[in-house]
């Protein structure tokens, strides 16, 4: 029986310390530089269309913080994931803490999807609805309102690449302050993205999560972004893997010459090597160089403006 006792004993006090020791190891995984990101609800009464009440049915922001007490850019990024999941990790919590390394605040978007139960218009309104948010509240998150990006990776670049080409300024007659002010980006930074709907180049998956098998051919037309894209589209930085075959670069040199057509200035870059879902790319020769060349482009544009 002492046996049985010690036995009991020694089990309890192991998983004692395994919880004790794996928190401290959660603990201890940078949030950029100082912690964890901050999670905060779009819509904390219910988001727009909601199925539910249950964590997919509320969109949210992850919020990555640098230091100081500047005011800086910020971007909303939106993972990839074929509009059916979420890649946070490579194309979400890898990109914020570079992007802090850059003096930027990083928010990454957990936008409903497919995966989640949900089609058109849900992501548009989330991505809208977040970059309302961050500049709503910018002196709260140390943001310059006037310098605000967005963001995307693959059908994350195509949800980045809708927000920068349908936005509005805002309703002032609105009893929600959020929704007062523009959810318009200041820049762009497209990664691999899914562009072009109905069309040779179209990641099919892509258009299928998000408009359903037999969509209404002037909602495809209006999302096939190439196409709306407008003298008021912001400054887009885009880059692509000729090697793509989950989605083809033409689908950047597509948005890239509706950029120039309409004198929106813009920046492409296009690798020979690559797959596709790379992320930050660390470890593939030639394509590794797209996050310094960002760098440079957001530099060139003055942003951020207060380093």
């Amino acid at each position: 029986m002492p046996d049985s006792k010690f036995f009991l004993f020694a089990m309890l006090s192991a998983c004692i310390l395994s919880v004790c020791l794996g928190s401290v190891s959660f603990a201890a995984e940078p949030k950029a530089q100082d912690g964890f990101p901050t999670e905060e609800l779009l819509w904390p009464n219910g988001a727009p269309g909601a199925l539910g009440n249950a964590p997919e049915d509320k969109p949210a922001l992850f919020f990555y913080q640098v230091t100081g007490e500047k005011r800086v850019a910020a971007v909303v990024i939106c993972p990839g994931g074929g509009y059916g999941n979420l890649a946070m990790g490579h194309e979400g919590h890898d990109i914020a803490r570079w992007l802090n390394t850059l003096g930027i605040n990083a928010f990454i978007l957990d936008y409903r999807h497919r995966g989640k139960g949900y089609g058109h218009p849900a992501p548009l309104q989330d991505v809208q609805r977040a970059i309302r948010t961050v500049r709503a509240r910018a002196e709260a998150f140390r943001v310059d309102p006037n310098q605000i990006g967005v963001m995307g990776f693959s059908a994350g670049g195509h949800l980045a690449s809708t927000a920068a080409t349908h936005f509005d300024m805002g309703n002032p007659e609105s009893k929600d302050p959020t929704d007062r002010v523009s959810c318009r980006p200041d820049f762009a930074i497209l990664c691999y993205p899914v562009i072009v709907f109905g069309q040779e180049a179209t990641h099919l998956g892509s258009q299928r999560n998000l408009l359903g098998e037999n969509p209404d051919p002037s909602l495809v037309e209006y999302l096939s972004n190439e196409k709306q894209v407008t003298d008021q589209t912001p400054p887009t930085f885009l880059f692509h893997t000729d090697a793509d075959r989950g989605v083809p670069a033409e689908n950047s040199v597509a948005f890239y010459l509706a950029l120039r057509q309409h004198g929106v200035p813009a920046e492409l870059h296009i690798y020979e090597h690559g797959r596709h879902g790379l992320g930050l790319a660390s470890d593939v020769a030639g394509v590794s160089r797209w996050p310094a060349s960002c760098a440079d482009w957001l530099r060139g544009r003055g942003f951020p403006r207060n380093q």
